[in-house]
């Protein structure tokens, strides 16, 4: 499994995540709840690794929402 992913599984699952103002505007422009991302984030599937962006380690996740609607995070 996808080194970032499993770390931030294993960060959100210690309920150690912040979510900017941006990005809950973002979630919010896309009608997407934060409670869907986090109950979805077991499941994702990795669609591209970025390990070595600039203000981090990141990835980019397919999961689906509590409706069993696609989205990317």
């Amino acid at each position: 499994m996808n080194n970032t992913l499993v770390w931030v599984q294993l960060l959100a699952k210690r309920g150690d995540v912040q979510i900017s103002a941006h990005g809950y505007d973002e979630l919010a422009a896309d009608d997407i709840f934060f409670a869907d991302v986090m109950a979805g984030l077991a499941a994702a599937v990795v669609v591209e690794d970025y390990p070595e962006f600039a203000k981090g380690p990141s990835v980019l996740v397919l999961q689906r929402d509590r409706e069993g609607r696609p989205i990317h995070l």
